[in-house]
């Protein structure tokens, strides 16, 4: 285990071009219930995610997770500061990235096949070729079967099986992830983040991951970055995540080292932590 620098630079294996690189990103919002003030969310930011690397971002609630995410996807311009998709500047939306939200984005007219295939049909591919690719990424999800099933008719596990091959699909090179597993209950969210593995692990996406669960990021993660609290949130802290892979991320817990690591990064985010909770009760 290793922790490195907190400054969000990460060193890129074998010289390989970073997938997505946030320089010096700050992102500034009118203040609520203060007209003419202004509130800082996210400043001066650097974050650098590797071909093929699963980093995590955690940090106290209400930290500015989402909004570093936006800003990678390009749903958010930021206010100051540079994203580069491999090497090259964004401009508007992000089209090398997939976006998995914390609420599903089914659309519960359409059966799982055709929110699995939607995109592919919006992008113009024929509906033949479109169905057999859908039919396949459902079998990989653990789906076959459920194709002509209603979201209504699925449990949360399944509609997260779904929204991950609605958005696989699409073969991003960037996998952009805000807390898609927080509703779940323990036993489903865990056999999710094992599918998630499994799937990574076959083809090696760049994964930006944000979750408010430190054990999650650990057992899922290359890297972990741990921010301060708001406003003005930026990293405090990185940390290399050497633990041998591939991972089932219920034995890995029990695992020294685990435990090791979980303590050395839960010192450095503790005081934030406990901030952010302030901040919180506050408002």
């Amino acid at each position: 285990m290793e922790a490195v620098p907190g400054n969000g630079a990460a060193v890129t294996a074998n010289g390989a071009v970073p997938a997505l690189e946030l320089h010096n990103v700050t992102c500034t919002f009118p203040a609520r219930g203060n007209p003419g003030g202004t509130y800082t969310a996210v400043r001066d930011t650097t974050l650098t995610i590797a071909d093929g690397e699963f980093v995590s971002i955690v940090g106290p609630t209400g930290c500015g997770k989402s909004t570093l995410l936006n800003v990678a996807s390009g749903l958010l311009a930021p206010s100051s500061g540079r994203i580069e998709v491999a090497k090259e500047p964004l401009v508007g939306i992000n089209r090398k990235a997939g976006y998995m939200f914390q609420a599903d984005a089914l659309m519960p007219w359409r059966t799982a096949l055709e929110n699995v295939v939607a995109g592919l049909e919006w992008n113009g591919v024929n509906k033949k070729e479109a169905e057999a690719r859908g039919v396949e990424w459902l079998a990989r999800v653990g789906l076959a079967g459920f194709e002509k099933t209603y979201p209504h008719h699925l449990s949360g596990g399944m509609r997260k099986r779904v929204a991950l091959a609605q958005m696989l699909i699409m073969d991003p090179k960037i996998i952009l992830m805000d807390e898609p597993f927080s509703a779940l209950d323990v036993q489903t969210r865990q056999l999710m983040e094992n599918e998630l593995l499994e799937l990574w692990q076959a083809d090696r996406k760049s994964v930006l991951f944000i979750t408010h669960d430190l054990e999650e990021a650990i057992a899922l993660s290359d890297r972990v970055v741990a921010l301060s609290a708001g406003p003005g949130t930026h990293p405090i802290g990185e940390f290399k995540i050497d633990l041998p892979r591939p991972r089932d991320v219920a034995e890995i817990r029990h695992l020294d080292a685990f435990n090791e690591l979980h303590a050395q990064i839960w010192d450095v985010m503790k005081e934030e932590v406990l901030k952010g909770y302030a901040q919180q009760k506050r408002n």
